[in-house]
Formats: C-alpha cells, sequence, structure tokens
C-alpha cells in the first residue's frame, strides 16, 4: 500500500507544470487574477502586456 502512495505521489509531481514555463496568460480569468485587464488590440504606452486573453488580438495588459 505504501508502494502505491509514493507512485501516485510521484506522478503527481510529474505532471505539474513547471513555474517558469506557465507564464502566459491565455483566458481572462488569469488575466485578472495576475492584476491585469484585457484590451483588444494593443496597450498603451503606460501599460505593458503580460499576456493574451483568447484570441491574439485580445491582450492582457497591466500599469507598469
Amino acid at each position: 500500500m505504501r508502494i502505491l502512495h509514493l507512485l501516485f505521489t510521484g506522478l503527481l509531481v510529474f505532471l505539474l507544470p513547471l513555474p517558469g514555463f506557465s507564464k502566459d496568460i491565455t483566458n481572462p480569468i488569469s488575466c485578472a487574477r495576475n492584476r491585469g485587464v484585457c484590451i483588444p488590440f494593443s496597450c498603451t504606452k503606460t501599460w505593458k502586456q503580460i499576456g493574451t486573453c483568447g484570441p491574439s488580438r485580445i491582450k492582457c495588459c497591466r500599469k507598469k
């Protein structure tokens, strides 16, 4: 039984995404969670792009 627990935790660790590779924002919920706003087309000079909100034309921006 302990071997099954060990195998399960090992599988769980391998399936978790790495923190450095999960920086892309691809939906509005994670954009808002990162203090961003979905803006169509492009961000203004006082805002920086931190990802996209689904389609490539909608940018996730936050103030610098």
